[in-house]
Parts: structure tokens; C-alpha cells; sequence
């Protein structure tokens, strides 16, 4: 008798089952396939595989902070829960055009995928924004996706529905929840801002109707980027019944607790952990807005870059500490690698590129600064030069170009401030007769401004000023 014992293709479960720990879902280890029949042109076999009856994964959790973008009246941390997560084949990509004409591009029909279901827990249109924004980060970190929305690793639908905010009048029920209203249901959005926009306007459309006087009817919109309003697409009488039943061809998928085990000992950080690290570790010390920024931007490899260049500027540290009085190393070179380095992405048009500017030459850049052995001033044109295409070592183009730092005797500090206290006679004299000596800070921003190539250290010009203008 020949026997054929069939396994799940690990590319597809693996990816999954990571994204359900992440989610701290109960994971079922036995599910199995269904098909659900329907007649519409994004699916051309007439049924879809999902897992409507036995889904591999159930009862979730997604938490949202303040840094993540929820809406102010959400207050600081909302849970939202996940009724399900569930693996099945994708459908075709449509496009609507003018005249009521689609274009149906079926290269990804019946490829896998995992479709995310969660409890109608949120209540405003940027909530809802940041919680699929908090997905994605979630499933990249995880390695469940592998590009974002904005590549079509990801989409979203939405069910919005309205009631009275002084009542739970609504009618209907969904998950144990009572008191929603009717929902509609926005198929396919694409990005985060469609996400928020397609809710603000299905949100008042529905409030329009029903201060009208009408009533809300069941059916799946559209939603087009820039647009001020949905579209109905079709309707949905009732339930619709797509005669869900087993699949014929598809025996169950049965998940060992060894494999369980192994993805729970080898989950990467998550961003709520990451987050934490960035900003509570010492050697990090970022602010919650910097720490935010570096997770969400150019799908995690900017906060890869960040944390490699921290360890090089430890390693720096650790054979010639730094000399500026309290030095924060990780939050300056996370301010270099956001604004700096960024802004020069920026200024010439760039996508993010890690190898423009190695982690290791910005380290060292950042280094030199906090052993005073170059200016701010210099910094930055080093790093422009870096930037632009130079290939010398950090510490040679210092020494060739002659930019190491020469610090101002005390001679030259009080001639450079008994130049600009005679050219402002009557600011010294206010200084000097009446005591005003928040004006010394004008007389410190003038040495600082006219002083060579930032050599000028502003404690050390305060203490001449004072000085002088006793």
C-alpha cells in the first residue's frame, strides 16, 4: 500500500504562526480549510479557500499607546481584540476605470495569505489609521510581511458604523458587542491616510442619512485616494450566504507544540519592546518622538543602521572617552541620523540608502564631536563631503584638510568681545548701570555668530563677557 502523508508548506505557516504570537493569540493546534462560494470577477474558480469554521488562530489582543497615533479622546493605551486570524488564498486586483470598465490583473489569485479580523473596539478615524499602521510594524517585525501597504504587502477593509453618542441604541450585535449600528464595508485600502480619510467620509455620509431621516443599508463601498466621499459598489441583502463548507482537498493542518516552542524561544523584539528599549536604555536615551520616527521609517532598516552605529560609537567610547560634559552618545547620533543624514536624503532627493554614509564614519564623526576634537560647524561638513561621494577615511579628511578643532585663547575671546561690546556701546552700558544681564546672552550670540568657524565655546565667552561687563 503506498502511503502519502501530506505537510504544509512551512513558507506559508511559519510567516502565519508568527504573526499570531504576536498578537498573543490562542493558536489552535488543529484548523482546517473551507470554501466560500461566491460569483463575483476578482475570483474566477467561484469559491475562495479561507478558514471560516476552524481558523488556526482565535482570540488576540493589539494594544495602542499615545506615541502610536491614536486620537486624543482615546486617552493614553487602547486595547483592541482580534477575533481571529485566519489563513486563505488572495483574490485578483481590480481597477475600476471610467464608464464602468475594470481591469482584473490575476497574477496574485490563490496566493496565501493571512487575513487579520478584529472586534469593532475602535472609535475614531485616526484610531483606526494607527492601528493598521501598528499591524504592519508588528508583521514586519515579526517577519510575517515582507514589504508594506504602500507595496501591497498589505490592505485593509473597513466596517464603519455610527450611533448617537449618549445611547447603545443601535440594533445590532457583532462578537457579543450590542448596540451597533448598520455597517458598511470599504473594501481595499492602501495606505494609512486612505484608511483614516475612506472612515471620515463613510463616517459623515452615514450621519448625513440619518439626520435625513433615512436609514443606513448593508453594502460593500469603494473608496478612491483624494476623493470626499465613498461609492457603493454592490449591496448586501441581508447576510449574505456563501455556503461555507469543508474543503474536499484540504486535510487539516496539525501544529506540533515543538514547533510552537521554537517560534516563541526565536520571536525577534517587537516595536512595543523596541520602543521601550529606545527610549529607557541608557544607551539610547531617545525621545519618544525620535524613537517613533526611527521604527515607522523605511521598514525597520534606518533603526538598523541607528542601533549598528551605536554599537561603533560605544567601541569608540570605550578607547578614548568622550571629553563634552555629560555626552549623550545615542541621542545625539539619533538626531544625526534622523535630521542630519536625513535631511541630506532629503535636500538631494534620495530614497533612504544605508551605505551612503557608513554607520561606522557616522559614529566616528559623532565621536570626534564629543571629544571636542571638531566643531558642530565641522561636523556637518564632513558629513556633507562624506555624503557627496568622498571615500578618505573620517579621521584622514580631519587631517588632510586641516579641520581638527583650535580652540580660542583667552587673549583672542576678549578681543573678539571687547570688539563687539564697543560697537554696542549702549547695550554694555544697560548691562553695566542697571544690572540687566539677560542682555550678556545678545553680547554671547554675537561672539558666537562672528567668531572663526565655531570655535567659539559659549561657557567660556559667557565667563569673558561677565568680565568685562561688570
Amino acid at each position: 500500500m503506498l502511503m502519502i502523508f501530506k505537510s504544509f508548506q512551512p513558507a506559508t505557516l511559519i510567516p502565519a504562526l508568527r504573526a499570531a504570537i504576536a498578537f498573543n493569540c490562542d493558536i489552535q493546534r488543529v484548523s482546517s480549510f473551507d470554501r466560500k462560494h461566491y460569483f463575483y470577477q476578482d475570483q474566477p474558480a467561484g469559491y475562495q479557500i479561507t478558514q471560516y469554521y476552524d481558523p488556526y488562530a482565535r482570540n488576540g489582543i493589539l494594544r495602542l499607546y499615545k506615541h502610536d497615533g491614536i486620537a486624543p479622546e482615546d486617552g493614553d493605551c487602547v486595547e483592541i481584540g482580534i477575533k481571529q486570524i485566519q489563513m486563505e488564498q488572495d483574490t485578483a486586483k481590480s481597477q475600476e476605470l471610467p464608464s464602468h470598465t475594470y481591469l482584473l490583473d490575476f497574477n496574485r489569485v490563490s496566493r496565501p495569505l493571512i487575513e487579520i479580523v478584529t472586534l469593532p473596539q475602535i472609535h475614531s478615524p485616526a484610531t483606526a489609521a494607527a492601528c493598521v499602521k501598528k499591524i504592519q510594524a508588528i508583521l514586519q517585525s515579526c517577519g510575517a510581511v515582507t514589504t508594506g501597504m504602500e507595496m501591497g504587502g498589505l490592505r485593509a477593509d473597513v466596517n464603519v458604523s455610527v450611533r448617537k453618542h449618549d445611547s447603545a441604541a443601535g440594533t445590532h450585535r457583532y462578537q457579543g458587542i450590542m448596540g451597533l449600528g448598520q455597517r458598511t464595508e470599504i473594501k481595499n485600502l492602501s495606505s494609512f491616510k486612505a484608511v483614516e480619510d475612506a472612515i471620515i467620509a463613510e463616517r459623515d455620509r452615514q450621519i448625513a442619512v440619518l439626520e435625513a431621516g433615512g436609514t443606513i443599508e448593508g453594502e460593500t463601498r469603494g473608496w478612491t485616494l483624494g476623493s470626499t466621499e465613498t461609492r457603493k459598489l454592490r449591496g448586501k441583502e441581508g447576510e449574505v450566504d456563501y455556503r461555507y463548507m469543508p474543503d474536499p482537498d484540504l486535510g487539516p493542518v496539525v501544529i506540533g507544540e515543538d514547533v510552537l516552542l521554537e517560534l516563541h524561544d526565536t520571536m525577534p523584539p517587537l516595536p512595543d519592546d523596541i520602543f521601550k528599549t529606545l527610549t529607557e536604555d541608557p544607551q539610547y536615551g531617545l525621545s519618544a518622538e525620535d524613537a517613533k520616527t526611527l521604527l515607522e521609517l523605511d521598514d525597520g532598516t534606518r533603526l538598523d543602521y541607528y542601533q549598528d552605529a551605536v554599537d561603533m560609537l560605544n567601541s569608540f567610547q570605550a578607547q578614548n572617552p568622550a571629553t563634552v560634559k555629560g555626552f549623550a552618545g545615542g541621542k545625539m547620533l539619533g538626531n544625526w541620523v534622523l535630521h542630519e543624514l536625513g535631511g541630506l536624503f532629503s535636500k538631494y532627493e534620495l530614497p533612504w540608502d544605508p551605505n551612503r554614509v557608513s554607520g561606522q564614519a557616522l559614529a566616528e564623526i559623532v565621536h570626534l564631536l564629543s571629544r571636542k576634537a571638531i566643531t558642530g560647524t565641522t561636523a556637518k561638513s564632513l558629513l556633507a563631503t562624506v555624503f557627496e561621494g568622498d571615500t578618505r577615511a573620517i579621521q584622514q579628511i580631519v587631517d588632510e584638510e586641516d579641520l581638527s578643532f583650535k580652540p580660542l585663547s583667552r587673549a583672542e575671546y576678549i578681543a573678539l568681545a571687547e570688539s563687539i561690546i564697543q560697537n554696542n556701546p549702549e547695550t554694555a552700558r544697560e548691562i553695566r548701570e542697571n544690572g540687566k544681564l539677560g542682555k550678556i546672552g545678545w553680547f554671547l550670540g554675537q561672539m558666537m555668530r562672528l567668531g572663526d568657524k565655531g570655535r567659539v565655546e559659549a561657557p567660556r565667552a559667557r565667563k569673558i563677557l561677565e568680565e568685562l561687563l561688570r
